[in-house]
């Protein structure tokens, strides 16, 4: 799992290392929530992500509300953040 501490790396310097970045035009990253199997392909794309995780926190970070980020939809998302802040209230 992503710890909820905030990843020191610019949004540049992993997106250039990003699986996404030469199948953004065969793989829709945005797909309509009902669409599982362009869900499905997006998530297989990030399977193979080296920069997955830093991509997951970065859109959890910024709440990113749309799309497929770090393999994880929005509603996946929502409750990793949920967990991330239920730790940080735990630890104060």
């Amino acid at each position: 799992m992503v710890s909820p501490v905030a990843i020191d790396v610019k949004f540049s310097t992993w997106r250039e290392e990003a699986a996404c970045l030469g199948v953004i035009d065969d793989v829709s990253f945005f797909p309509d929530p009902e669409d599982l199997v362009g869900i499905a392909q997006a998530k297989a794309v990030c399977a193979t992500c080296p920069v997955a995780s830093e991509c997951l926190t970065w859109a959890i970070e910024t709440n990113q509300s749309e799309g497929v980020w770090g393999g994880h939809t929005p509603h996946e998302r929502r409750s990793i953040r949920r967990r991330w802040i239920e730790e940080i209230e735990r630890a104060s």
